[in-house]
């Protein structure tokens, strides 16, 4: 399974920089970056407010699921 992060597409819509929405969100452009590219691991919510509220977008225009067969380190995690 795995959550697709759609900040690439959200970027392009807004004619926006990776770099001027980390200005607007307060985050650096390193953590921006690995959010953007799927390695990351957690995002706080207060982060996803922001990012929202940058982008004017829901959370689900962010993120989207995409099912398959569950990462190996998940399995052990609760919800």
């Amino acid at each position: 399974m795995a959550i697709k992060v759609q900040l690439d597409r959200l970027l392009v819509e807004r004619r926006m920089s990776l770099t001027e929405l980390a200005d607007r969100v307060g985050v650096t452009v390193a953590n921006l970056s690995i959010l953007k590219t799927g390695k990351a691991r957690a995002v706080r919510f207060t982060t996803l407010y922001a990012l929202c509220r940058e982008l004017d977008c829901q959370p689900g225009d962010l993120l989207s699921y995409e099912p398959g067969p569950p990462e190996p380190d998940l399995d052990d995690e609760e919800a």
